[in-house]
Protein backbone atom coordinates (compact mmCIF):
# COMPACT_ATOMS: atom_id res chain seq x y z
CA UNK A 1 0.00 0.00 0.00
CA UNK A 2 1.39 3.23 -1.14
CA UNK A 3 2.61 5.37 2.23
CA UNK A 4 3.57 2.46 4.57
CA UNK A 5 7.10 2.23 5.42
CA UNK A 6 8.23 -1.09 4.58
CA UNK A 7 12.16 -0.22 4.84
CA UNK A 8 12.95 2.00 7.42
CA UNK A 9 14.08 5.07 6.45
CA UNK A 10 17.80 6.03 8.35
CA UNK A 11 17.90 9.54 7.69
CA UNK A 12 15.76 12.81 8.41
CA UNK A 13 15.49 13.14 4.84
CA UNK A 14 13.92 10.07 3.94
CA UNK A 15 11.89 10.03 7.27
CA UNK A 16 10.30 13.53 5.48
CA UNK A 17 9.74 11.80 1.86
CA UNK A 18 7.96 8.92 3.19
CA UNK A 19 5.77 10.96 5.78
CA UNK A 20 4.76 13.21 2.61
CA UNK A 21 4.18 9.87 0.80
CA UNK A 22 1.59 8.95 3.77
CA UNK A 23 -0.17 12.32 3.83
CA UNK A 24 -0.65 11.99 -0.14
CA UNK A 25 -1.82 8.51 -0.47
CA UNK A 26 -3.17 7.02 2.43
CA UNK A 27 -4.65 10.50 4.01
CA UNK A 28 -5.57 11.97 0.45
CA UNK A 29 -4.53 15.50 1.81
CA UNK A 30 -4.68 17.90 -1.26
CA UNK A 31 -1.25 18.88 -2.83
CA UNK A 32 -1.50 22.30 -1.18
CA UNK A 33 -1.42 20.98 2.51
CA UNK A 34 1.30 18.08 1.13
CA UNK A 35 3.35 21.00 -0.28
CA UNK A 36 2.25 22.99 2.70
CA UNK A 37 3.70 20.44 5.08
CA UNK A 38 6.84 19.59 2.91
CA UNK A 39 7.82 23.32 3.14
CA UNK A 40 7.73 23.56 7.04
CA UNK A 41 9.71 20.17 7.69
CA UNK A 42 12.22 20.86 5.16
CA UNK A 43 13.04 24.22 6.84
CA UNK A 44 12.82 23.47 10.35
CA UNK A 45 15.29 19.88 8.86
CA UNK A 46 17.63 21.81 7.02
CA UNK A 47 18.31 24.56 10.11
CA UNK A 48 19.22 21.36 12.44
CA UNK A 49 21.31 20.28 10.22
CA UNK A 50 23.17 23.76 10.47
CA UNK A 51 22.49 24.07 13.72
CA UNK A 52 24.40 20.79 14.61
CA UNK A 53 26.93 20.66 11.48
CA UNK A 54 25.83 17.08 10.35
CA UNK A 55 23.23 15.24 8.43
CA UNK A 56 20.55 14.28 10.58
CA UNK A 57 19.41 10.59 11.63
CA UNK A 58 15.50 9.27 12.25
CA UNK A 59 16.99 8.24 15.81
CA UNK A 60 18.79 11.71 16.05
CA UNK A 61 14.85 13.35 15.78
CA UNK A 62 14.17 11.93 18.71
CA UNK A 63 17.00 14.13 20.79
CA UNK A 64 15.13 17.27 19.57
CA UNK A 65 15.52 19.37 22.45
CA UNK A 66 12.31 22.31 22.87
CA UNK A 67 15.22 24.88 22.86
CA UNK A 68 16.02 23.47 19.11
CA UNK A 69 12.71 23.99 18.40
CA UNK A 70 12.45 27.22 19.89
CA UNK A 71 15.47 28.55 18.31
CA UNK A 72 14.09 27.52 14.75
CA UNK A 73 10.64 29.19 15.54
CA UNK A 74 13.06 32.54 16.36
CA UNK A 75 14.74 32.05 13.39
CA UNK A 76 11.49 31.65 10.98
CA UNK A 77 10.05 35.05 12.98
CA UNK A 78 13.55 37.25 12.82
CA UNK A 79 15.49 35.66 9.49
CA UNK A 80 15.85 37.54 5.91
CA UNK A 81 11.55 36.43 4.92
CA UNK A 82 10.07 36.74 8.37
CA UNK A 83 6.83 34.50 9.49
CA UNK A 84 3.70 36.45 11.18
CA UNK A 85 3.26 34.52 14.50
CA UNK A 86 0.08 32.86 12.80
CA UNK A 87 2.51 31.41 9.93
CA UNK A 88 5.01 30.56 12.67
CA UNK A 89 2.17 28.78 14.70
CA UNK A 90 1.28 27.11 11.67
CA UNK A 91 4.97 25.95 11.44
CA UNK A 92 5.01 24.20 14.46
CA UNK A 93 2.02 22.62 14.21
CA UNK A 94 3.73 20.73 10.85
CA UNK A 95 6.47 20.02 13.13
CA UNK A 96 4.45 18.05 15.55
CA UNK A 97 2.61 16.42 12.69
CA UNK A 98 5.90 15.19 11.43
CA UNK A 99 7.26 13.93 15.19
CA UNK A 100 3.73 11.61 15.75
CA UNK A 101 3.93 10.18 12.52
CA UNK A 102 7.55 9.54 12.79
CA UNK A 103 6.97 8.41 16.65
CA UNK A 104 3.62 5.94 15.75
CA UNK A 105 5.45 4.96 12.22
CA UNK A 106 8.88 4.47 13.11
CA UNK A 107 9.33 4.14 16.83
CA UNK A 108 10.90 7.70 17.44
CA UNK A 109 9.56 9.29 20.27
CA UNK A 110 10.41 12.98 21.12
CA UNK A 111 8.21 13.82 24.02
CA UNK A 112 10.22 17.75 24.37
CA UNK A 113 7.68 18.28 21.07
CA UNK A 114 4.51 18.95 23.03
CA UNK A 115 6.08 21.17 25.41
CA UNK A 116 7.27 24.23 23.03
CA UNK A 117 4.27 26.41 22.98
CA UNK A 118 3.69 28.58 19.90
CA UNK A 119 3.03 32.59 20.05
CA UNK A 120 0.37 33.69 21.18
CA UNK A 121 -2.30 35.54 18.90
CA UNK A 122 -4.67 38.06 19.45
CA UNK A 123 -8.29 37.06 18.90
CA UNK A 124 -10.64 38.34 16.35
CA UNK A 125 -13.51 40.48 16.42
CA UNK A 126 -15.53 38.94 17.73
CA UNK A 127 -15.43 35.08 16.59
CA UNK A 128 -15.09 34.08 13.49
CA UNK A 129 -12.41 32.46 11.23
CA UNK A 130 -10.95 34.24 8.41
CA UNK A 131 -11.11 31.80 4.92
CA UNK A 132 -7.99 31.23 5.54
CA UNK A 133 -7.84 29.43 9.01
CA UNK A 134 -11.21 27.80 8.11
CA UNK A 135 -9.31 25.63 5.48
CA UNK A 136 -6.54 25.14 8.00
CA UNK A 137 -8.90 23.32 10.38
CA UNK A 138 -10.38 21.27 7.70
CA UNK A 139 -7.22 20.45 5.93
CA UNK A 140 -5.33 19.18 9.57
CA UNK A 141 -8.49 17.82 10.81
CA UNK A 142 -7.69 15.63 7.58
CA UNK A 143 -4.79 14.82 8.13
CA UNK A 144 -4.26 13.62 11.75
CA UNK A 145 -2.10 10.36 12.18
CA UNK A 146 -4.07 9.91 15.44
CA UNK A 147 -7.25 8.76 14.00
CA UNK A 148 -8.64 5.99 12.32
CA UNK A 149 -9.56 6.66 8.63
CA UNK A 150 -13.42 6.60 9.20
CA UNK A 151 -12.66 9.29 12.09
CA UNK A 152 -10.41 11.72 9.92
CA UNK A 153 -13.31 11.75 7.20
CA UNK A 154 -16.19 12.51 9.75
CA UNK A 155 -14.22 14.89 11.50
CA UNK A 156 -13.37 16.70 7.60
CA UNK A 157 -16.84 16.39 6.71
CA UNK A 158 -18.51 18.03 10.43
CA UNK A 159 -16.39 20.88 10.21
CA UNK A 160 -17.02 21.48 6.10
CA UNK A 161 -20.81 20.81 6.64
CA UNK A 162 -20.02 23.53 9.56
CA UNK A 163 -18.52 26.12 7.78
CA UNK A 164 -20.29 25.21 4.42
CA UNK A 165 -23.89 25.73 5.38
CA UNK A 166 -23.89 27.40 8.38
CA UNK A 167 -25.46 25.07 10.86
CA UNK A 168 -24.76 25.06 14.59
CA UNK A 169 -23.71 22.25 15.75
CA UNK A 170 -26.67 20.77 17.28
CA UNK A 171 -28.20 21.11 13.62
CA UNK A 172 -25.07 19.00 12.05
CA UNK A 173 -25.02 16.36 14.73
CA UNK A 174 -28.71 15.86 14.52
CA UNK A 175 -28.94 14.66 11.00
CA UNK A 176 -29.46 10.68 10.06
CA UNK A 177 -28.68 7.93 7.76
CA UNK A 178 -31.82 9.09 5.95
CA UNK A 179 -29.92 12.69 5.07
CA UNK A 180 -27.26 10.44 3.19
CA UNK A 181 -26.24 11.45 0.56
CA UNK A 182 -27.05 15.22 1.41
CA UNK A 183 -29.55 16.46 -1.37
CA UNK A 184 -28.88 19.77 -3.44
CA UNK A 185 -30.45 21.72 0.04
CA UNK A 186 -31.30 20.35 3.84
CA UNK A 187 -34.38 21.04 5.44
CA UNK A 188 -32.95 22.02 8.93
CA UNK A 189 -35.17 22.53 11.93
CA UNK A 190 -33.34 25.08 14.42
CA UNK A 191 -34.42 27.03 17.93
CA UNK A 192 -37.86 27.20 18.68
CA UNK A 193 -38.75 24.65 16.02
CA UNK A 194 -38.19 26.95 13.08
CA UNK A 195 -37.88 25.29 9.65
CA UNK A 196 -35.08 26.74 6.60
CA UNK A 197 -33.65 25.23 4.05
CA UNK A 198 -29.93 25.29 3.43
CA UNK A 199 -28.45 24.90 0.23
CA UNK A 200 -25.59 21.89 0.12
CA UNK A 201 -22.47 23.15 -1.94
CA UNK A 202 -20.23 20.23 -3.99
CA UNK A 203 -17.76 20.25 -1.09
CA UNK A 204 -20.04 19.64 1.47
CA UNK A 205 -21.71 16.96 -0.35
CA UNK A 206 -18.70 15.09 -1.22
CA UNK A 207 -17.25 15.08 2.51
CA UNK A 208 -20.13 13.62 3.73
CA UNK A 209 -19.74 11.40 0.53
CA UNK A 210 -16.29 10.13 1.52
CA UNK A 211 -17.08 9.89 5.18
CA UNK A 212 -20.03 7.69 4.34
CA UNK A 213 -17.95 5.43 2.30
CA UNK A 214 -15.05 5.48 4.97
CA UNK A 215 -17.67 3.85 7.48
CA UNK A 216 -18.63 1.33 5.45
CA UNK A 217 -21.92 2.58 4.23
CA UNK A 218 -24.57 4.69 5.06
CA UNK A 219 -26.26 4.53 8.70
CA UNK A 220 -29.80 3.07 9.24
CA UNK A 221 -31.93 5.94 8.48
CA UNK A 222 -33.18 6.36 12.27
CA UNK A 223 -29.20 6.74 13.34
CA UNK A 224 -27.11 9.25 13.63
CA UNK A 225 -25.12 10.37 11.08
CA UNK A 226 -21.87 11.19 12.60
CA UNK A 227 -21.03 8.42 14.78
CA UNK A 228 -18.76 8.36 17.92
CA UNK A 229 -15.77 6.00 18.34
CA UNK A 230 -17.39 3.59 20.67
CA UNK A 231 -20.59 3.66 19.17
CA UNK A 232 -23.59 6.35 19.19
CA UNK A 233 -23.93 9.44 18.19
CA UNK A 234 -21.48 11.87 17.81
CA UNK A 235 -21.85 14.48 20.39
CA UNK A 236 -21.17 18.27 20.89
CA UNK A 237 -18.68 17.65 23.34
CA UNK A 238 -16.61 15.63 20.87
CA UNK A 239 -17.14 18.84 18.33
CA UNK A 240 -15.48 20.79 21.14
CA UNK A 241 -12.82 18.74 22.03
CA UNK A 242 -11.71 18.41 18.38
CA UNK A 243 -12.02 22.02 17.59
CA UNK A 244 -9.65 22.42 20.73
CA UNK A 245 -7.29 20.27 19.29
CA UNK A 246 -6.85 21.91 16.25
CA UNK A 247 -6.76 25.21 17.21
CA UNK A 248 -4.05 24.71 19.88
CA UNK A 249 -1.73 22.88 16.78
CA UNK A 250 -2.56 25.81 14.83
CA UNK A 251 -2.18 28.46 17.11
CA UNK A 252 -5.62 29.84 17.23
CA UNK A 253 -7.44 31.74 19.59
CA UNK A 254 -9.58 30.46 22.25
CA UNK A 255 -13.07 31.64 20.14
CA UNK A 256 -12.29 28.95 17.27
CA UNK A 257 -14.87 27.33 18.13
CA UNK A 258 -17.62 24.80 16.02
CA UNK A 259 -19.61 28.00 16.52
CA UNK A 260 -17.28 30.38 15.41
CA UNK A 261 -17.50 28.04 11.48
CA UNK A 262 -20.97 29.16 11.47
CA UNK A 263 -19.99 33.48 12.17
CA UNK A 264 -18.17 32.60 9.71
CA UNK A 265 -20.30 31.56 7.02
CA UNK A 266 -22.34 34.37 7.85
CA UNK A 267 -19.07 36.70 7.61
CA UNK A 268 -17.64 35.57 4.49
CA UNK A 269 -20.81 35.38 2.90
CA UNK A 270 -21.48 39.26 3.96
CA UNK A 271 -18.32 39.62 2.66
CA UNK A 272 -19.18 38.35 -1.27
CA UNK A 273 -22.03 40.53 -1.30
CA UNK A 274 -24.75 38.43 0.29
CA UNK A 275 -27.58 40.55 1.78
CA UNK A 276 -28.71 40.60 5.41
CA UNK A 277 -32.19 39.36 4.76
CA UNK A 278 -31.04 36.30 3.02
CA UNK A 279 -28.28 35.20 5.40
CA UNK A 280 -30.97 35.76 8.20
CA UNK A 281 -33.00 33.48 6.24
CA UNK A 282 -29.68 30.63 5.70
CA UNK A 283 -29.07 30.79 9.52
CA UNK A 284 -32.46 30.89 10.84
CA UNK A 285 -32.61 33.85 12.97
CA UNK A 286 -35.91 34.67 14.21
CA UNK A 287 -35.10 38.82 14.22
CA UNK A 288 -33.29 40.64 11.22
CA UNK A 289 -31.24 42.13 14.28
CA UNK A 290 -29.71 39.43 15.23
CA UNK A 291 -27.79 39.30 11.90
CA UNK A 292 -26.90 42.68 12.01
CA UNK A 293 -24.10 41.95 14.43
CA UNK A 294 -22.07 40.79 11.28
CA UNK A 295 -22.31 43.49 9.74
CA UNK A 296 -20.95 45.18 12.30
CA UNK A 297 -17.94 41.89 12.28
CA UNK A 298 -17.31 42.82 8.52
CA UNK A 299 -17.31 46.30 9.25
CA UNK A 300 -14.83 46.25 11.67
CA UNK A 301 -12.89 43.98 9.36
CA UNK A 302 -13.05 46.78 6.94
CA UNK A 303 -11.92 49.81 9.39
CA UNK A 304 -9.00 47.19 10.41
CA UNK A 305 -8.02 47.18 6.56
CA UNK A 306 -8.04 50.71 6.67
CA UNK A 307 -5.70 51.21 9.36
CA UNK A 308 -3.11 49.20 7.83
CA UNK A 309 -3.63 50.52 4.41
CA UNK A 310 -4.63 54.06 4.54
CA UNK A 311 -1.39 56.57 4.27
CA UNK A 312 -3.26 58.79 7.15
CA UNK A 313 -4.07 56.17 8.98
Amino acid sequence: MAGVVTTPPSSAREALAAWLDYLAHERRASPRTVRAYGDGVAGYLNFLERHHGERLSVAGLGDVSTGDVRAYLAFRRAGERPLSPRSVSQALSAIRAFHRWIDRRLGVANPAIALVRGPRLAAGVPRPVSEDQARGLIEDAATNPDREDWEVARDEALLTLLWGCGLRISEALSLTGADAPLADSLRITGKGGKTRMVPVLPAVRAAVDAYVRALGGRPGADEPLFRAVRGGAYSPRHAQALMQRLRGRLGLPASATPHALRHSFATHLLGAGADLRSIQELLGHASLSTTQRYADVDAAGLLAVYAKAHPHA
